[in-house]
């Protein structure tokens, strides 16, 4: 693939397959591992999508580790384990980084932000002269908001750019129109030299034009246009041919 000039902070991460092992296990016998070699970013937004259980998760959860993230989520000041379920897939990833030095960091986990939220508390409980993490979170307890509030609390307030932002399926705590509004502030943020790497199955994230979409299929990693995405459409059939659609999967009689 042709590089871009090094204007953002995450070029491309490298599998080290000659320090594998066993490829018999688990991550490597995902298809989107087995196959591969070496994934480049876009400057701006990298959108990896796929099917549950192909493996998104899985990867990107290796590539935020192994830029210095908690597995569990959050900057990369915090350091606390909940429940040890990520892989050791990041171990063997070798990622390349520009000279530009990114001064802000977060990768969110939809499914561990929730622990993330109970680690800033658990901090702010303990003795000491600094400002309570929570303020850099809007001042209000993630827990006392509902997922979505508590999101757009980080998103408004704790990321502020000059930044490598690594998000897992941002959409589950979203509504449609609230998916909308990230984009906003996605397009602002990377106006104030944002990167973003994120996983979703959200069609309305995916369609930021100044992206690559990275579709997982059974051959691995393919890089696509926005109209060629299963997502974009299973989406559009089913909003053009609603009735259709719901007699087919209902197994209605006409």
């Amino acid at each position: 693939m042709k590089s871009f000039e090094a204007e953002h902070y995450l070029l491309r991460a490298e599998l080290l397959w000659d320090q594998v092992k066993d490829r018999s296990g688990f991550p490597f016998t995902l298809p989107v591992v087995s196959r591969l070699k070496e994934l480049e970013f876009h400057p701006k937004v990298t959108f990896l999508v796929g099917e549950n259980g192909s493996g998104k998760s899985t990867l990107i959860e290796a590539i935020a580790v192994a830029w210095g993230f908690n597995a569990e989520g959050g900057s990369n000041n915090f350091n606390f384990k909940t429940h040890a379920s990520h892989s050791d897939l990041h171990k063997y990833v070798r990622l390349s980084k520009s000279a530009r030095r990114a001064k802000d960091g977060f990768f969110l986990r939809a499914e561990s932000y929730f622990n993330v939220a109970t680690e800033i508390e658990k901090l702010d409980q303990e003795p000491g002269n600094s400002p309570p993490i929570i303020d850099y979170f809007g001042g209000v307890s993630l827990h006392g908001q509902s997922h979505g509030e508590s999101f757009f609390a980080l998103l408004e307030n704790r990321i502020n750019g000059n930044g490598l932002y690594i998000f897992d399926e941002p959409e589950a705590a979203l509504s449609p129109s609230r998916q909308m509004s990230m984009l906003t502030r996605m397009h602002d943020l990377i106006s104030n030299k944002s990167q973003f790497i994120i996983a979703t199955h959200s069609p309305i994230l995916m369609a930021y034009p100044d992206a690559w979409i990275y579709q997982i299929g059974p051959k691995g990693l393919d890089r696509v246009a926005y109209e060629d995405t299963e997502h974009y459409q299973v989406t559009r059939d089913f909003l053009n041919r609603p009735e259709m659609m719901l007699d087919i999967l209902l197994d209605r009689k006409s």
